[in-house]
């Protein structure tokens, strides 16, 4: 602990966001460059060095974060760059993306604001790069097995970059025309810009690990033929199949799904497209469901200039402040977050009756009605109890010509017949079952994130690749020295 005082005489201070009418005029990430490097020392300083550090527990990955934190506050960058990647591939996708479930579990957030952790983690990462200590770090030696990885999304790229380090000649097989899964077409580019991806690429192409990117396994190249080419195989599809809503006037034009919407503007974004065809330019645009999805929609709508945008969140508002009997100190807590998406919507008043920014809380969507052209022109909605029962008196009309649903995912989409055509036992759920070693009842065949969690945070899915990887290396070679941070099973801390 560089400054064992810090906690008590140093305020938190967030990496500032640009102001919110500039930024909304392009889709540069939200953060003022350059600010955070002035502030990130004294912040790390924060940290308190626990004895028993309870973010560890808190973060899948079991990132060390006293120990970078305590580098970070000596500035010796190299070092706190080794520690950081020793047990994250991509820190700079994290720091970025993920909610910071470490800075729940962080000590001193029982009763003051907790350490800036994801800002350290993305200024260490940053500084890695920027001082040239992320080089490529292919095998000494190859061991002659081969793998396939299904999927180049945050778990497949993990798995692929830890099983090609290991000696193995890993072969990433993409459905898309370019490589990231969801980072590549599911993140607006103001949460992430994508050359931090392509980055990564060229270091993992500099490694040895292999891209087959415009191939659907099942549908361009048969599973079973993959099977018997590859020594294993994992499937790290992602959970792609959507939850739909079904209520009257669902098959009305203009009701999409989120993940129909945000990977057009992000491909304006690269190039392929000068407009998107389902641009909420002009537009009335409602959003269903509140979660971070819906967010990426808002903050992408306000930036294409819809006319009015309202998200409706079935939940009842939370408060301020954590409710210590229900989700006690270090669980994550659900309480009111404003991202940046939120802040830009309430300031610019999007949504003026919403409840707050563009949040409508406690609503639950009746039906859509359209127009004699078939188009939806309006969403009518009612006001949930807890157990989202329909209060009488509050149903309500909202004008909406693109409506956009964000209602999450179940498991891997078995259009392309990976599943079938291998021959893979289902969850219940939706999602591919496995053993405690990530195994399949295929033999040689593996799963790992979404598709087989379910979906989660982007650490979890990390934390699933480098653990899978450790399970096929072990099954390649009989043995293995990858760290496998989390079990199939583990889940986060609840009550």
């Amino acid at each position: 602990m560089a400054d064992p005082k810090g906690f008590m005489t140093t305020p938190r201070q967030d990496w500032p966001r640009r102001p919110v009418e500039e930024r909304v005029r392009d889709w540069d990430e939200v953060y003022v460059p350059g600010a955070l490097l002035p502030i990130i020392t004294e912040q790390a300083d924060r940290c308190m060095d626990c004895g028993i550090p309870f973010c560890h527990e808190a973060c899948p990955l079991g990132n060390l974060i006293p120990e970078w934190n305590d580098l970070v506050s000596r500035e010796d960058w190299r070092q706190a760059a080794d520690r950081l990647h020793a047990t994250n591939n991509f820190p700079e996708f994290t720091g970025r993306l993920c909610p910071a479930p470490c800075e729940a579990g962080c000590v001193l957030a029982i009763n003051q604001p907790a350490v800036t952790i994801k800002n350290v983690e993305v200024a260490v990462a940053e500084q890695a790069w920027e001082l040239g200590f992320t080089p490529p770090r292919p095998p000494d030696r190859l061991s002659g097995r081969t793998v396939a990885v299904i999927g180049s999304g945050p778990t497949g790229l993990a798995a692929a970059q830890q099983l090609t380090r290991a000696g193995h000649t890993v072969a990433v097989y993409e459905k898309d025309d370019r490589l990231g899964g969801l980072m590549r077409y599911g993140i607006p580019e103001f949460k992430m810009e994508k050359h931090h991806l392509e980055r990564r690429i060229e270091q993992m192409r500099a490694e040895g690990t292999k891209f087959r990117t415009s191939t659907a396994v099942g549908r361009d190249v048969g599973a079973a033929e993959l099977r018997t080419r590859y020594d294993a195989v994992v499937i790290a599809t992602g959970a792609t199949a959507w939850r739909e809503l079904e209520v009257p006037g669902r098959e009305l034009a203009g009701v999409q799904q989120a993940m129909e919407y945000l990977p057009l503007a992000n491909r304006v974004r690269e190039g392929d497209l000068a407009v998107s065809p389902m641009s909420a330019a002009g537009k009335h645009v409602v959003i269903v469901g509140g979660g971070d999805t819906g967010a990426d929609c808002l903050g992408t709508a306000v930036r294409e200039g819809a006319a009015s945008v309202t998200q409706l969140d079935i939940y009842a508002q939370p408060g301020g402040e954590r409710d210590e009997d229900a989700e006690p100190w270090p669980t994550y807590p659900k309480i009111y977050r404003l991202s940046a998406a939120h802040e830009e919507a309430g300031e610019l008043r999007t949504a003026p009756a919403a409840d707050a920014d563009a949040r409508l809380f406690a609503a639950s969507t009746l039906r859509f009605t359209g127009d004699a052209d078939g188009r939806v022109r309006s969403l009518h909605l009612v006001e949930v109890d807890a157990a989202r029962r329909p209060v009488e008196g509050t149903q309500r009309t909202l004008p909406a010509e693109l409506v956009l649903l964000a209602l999450g995912f179940s498991g891997p989409d078995r259009g392309d017949g990976l599943v079938d055509q291998l021959g893979l036992e289902m969850e219940p759920r939706g999602t591919v079952a496995r053993d405690a070693g990530f195994a399949t009842n295929v033999p040689g065949v593996f799963a790992a994130g979404d598709a087989a969690r379910g979906q989660s945070l982007i650490v979890w899915a990390i934390a699933e690749g480098r653990a899978v990887a450790a399970a096929v290396d072990r099954h390649l070679t009989g043995s293995s020295q990858l760290p496998a941070p989390i079990g199939p099973y583990d889940r986060p801390m609840t009550v």
